[in-house]
């Protein structure tokens, strides 16, 4: 991921409403953060737009490829071990 340099002048002005308690929790997580709170922000609010962003995928492909692309996927699937362990596990967060 790519950096937005924090060094240029600011010069445009954000401005949100937040409630209490999510106010709270921001300003406690700059604080843990060793960050003011715009930077705490900022820096939280550019990394969430660049993921978004990343997430936007466009491939482009020229005919020869797309047609090896569609070869590929119109293949009979193939059993995959590590694939079947993978989702055979419980995800971190479910119950245990």
């Amino acid at each position: 991921m790519t950096s937005i340099s924090s060094s240029s002048p600011r010069s445009a002005r954000l401005g949100l409403r937040a409630t209490l308690e999510q106010e709270a929790m921001l300003r406690r997580a700059a604080e843990v953060s060793h960050k003011s709170l715009t930077d705490f922000i900022l820096d939280s609010a550019c990394q969430a737009a660049e993921q978004a962003l990343l997430d936007q995928r466009l491939f482009m492909a020229s005919g020869p490829q797309y047609q090896a692309l569609m070869d590929l996927l119109d293949q009979p699937e193939q059993v995959n071990e590590g694939l079947r362990d993978l989702f055979s596990r419980k995800s971190p967060w479910e119950d245990q």
